[in-house]
């Protein structure tokens, strides 16, 4: 068994990964007013199957009022939990660590799915759906940048911002009574958390405006809730739009990383974007594009991080831990295209040739396969590297 890195342990308090690689947390829009399906086990049994350290349930609304859209998850109320502890039950026994990420859109509500192109609800779709069971709350009354003729959204009263602080505290304890071992809060994207950080959005001149320290009140404040709530024993992260396109800056989420450190928060999910369309867009062309904010961050706040953005190959993810760039690695639509993705990445690495990391009911039959052959190379292998194969092809 070769040294890989990407298949060593790695320890987030007392919650071990038995890898490197993390299954981000990606929006399926199938839940039933809020409720998780059977299309959710089906999704999250078959990621967790694949061997991934840790997979992250998407993001998971903690306010009624703050859908994103009618598909959207949800954990504003204890009636959520059991059809959510049956997906953490299922991922645990298929060998992996469940985690959640909680969120609020801000002002990304009543919205259609990305594939109907993220724009607000017709008066049509709304047919059936109670206007006032949403709300499209921010900092400050702004436009977006990266939303042009969307709604304007309402500012937050105080008693609006204490009400979805104890939101997000809420949603943690169901999370915890549920059972996942890794929560995660999502601070990116133009997502409400992140409308507080950045100047661009946030225009108050209370206690939550102005200053970098009050415009990050907000989300101390949450962090400082939840922490409070969950156990000390499991871990929390928190997702930031190092970058947004804004005047927020790298060197913003450094000192940033910083004070969340010291409020008990383990690890930073380094993104970008989310204030403005054209940040990263020069960059998305290649591949783990993102990872140099993965890096800053973990050498100057000394926080650990994960990197997420296009990557898809087994050599590359193993360069990235290797080098010490991120501890963890985060895949998100490359497990959409192939769900095996982390068994598929030991065998290229030569992590795991005698496949210990499948089930032996699905171990047993690869040494079948194998049986005969001198080095056995799967689909996921091109051609160019399989010796003799372009001969065997040719008619």
């Amino acid at each position: 068994m070769s040294p890989s890195m990407l298949f060593t342990p790695v320890q987030l308090r007392d919650v071990t990964l038995k890898n490197r690689i993390v299954i981000s947390p990606m929006w399926q829009y199938c839940g039933e007013k809020g409720h998780a399906t059977d299309y959710h086990l089906m999704h999250y049994g078959q990621l967790a199957e694949g061997g991934p350290g840790l997979v992250m349930q998407e993001g998971t609304t903690v306010d009624k009022r703050g859908r994103g859209t009618p598909g959207d998850l949800g954990i504003w109320d204890d009636e959520f939990i059991p059809g959510l502890k049956r997906i953490v039950q299922l991922i645990k026994r298929n060998g992996s660590v469940p985690g959640i990420q909680l969120m609020h859109p801000g002002r990304k509500v009543m919205e259609r799915a990305p594939w109907d192109g993220s724009e607000p609800l017709s008066m049509e779709e709304m047919e059936g759906l109670d206007p006032h069971e949403w709300d499209r709350i921010a900092p400050s009354v702004t436009p977006l940048a990266i939303a042009p003729g969307h709604p304007l959204p309402r500012e937050m009263t105080k008693a609006d911002i204490r009400r979805i602080v104890e939101a997000f505290v809420s949603a943690a304890s169901r999370a915890d009574k549920a059972g996942y071992e890794v929560l995660e809060l999502h601070a990116a994207h133009g997502y409400l958390i992140h409308l507080f950080l950045s100047e661009a959005t946030n225009l108050r001149t209370d206690e939550y405006g102005g200053s970098f320290e009050n415009r990050a009140r907000f989300l101390e404040e949450i962090v400082e809730g939840v922490r409070s709530v969950l156990p000390q024993s499991k871990p929390l992260l928190v997702r930031l739009s190092c970058v947004d396109g804004s005047n927020w800056s790298i060197g913003d989420t450094v000192t940033l990383a910083r004070r969340l450190k010291a409020l008990g928060v383990d690890m930073i999910d380094c993104s970008m974007g989310g204030i403005s369309k054209h940040v990263g867009t020069d960059r998305r062309s290649a591949y783990a594009y993102q990872a140099s904010l993965a890096a800053t961050v973990r050498k100057e706040a000394m926080i650990m991080t994960n990197a997420v953005g296009l990557i898809v190959h087994a050599h590359h993810a193993e360069h990235l831990i290797a080098e010490g760039m991120a501890d963890t690695i985060g895949i998100a639509r490359e497990a959409i295209y192939n769900p095996h993705w982390p068994i598929d990445a030991a065998h290229k690495l030569s992590a795991d040739p005698e496949f210990s990391m499948l089930p032996k009911r699905q171990a047993f039959w690869f040494h079948y396969r194998n049986q005969g052959m001198e080095k056995f190379l799967p689909s996921t292998h091109t051609s160019d590297v399989i010796p003799g194969l372009r001969e065997s092809l040719s008619p």
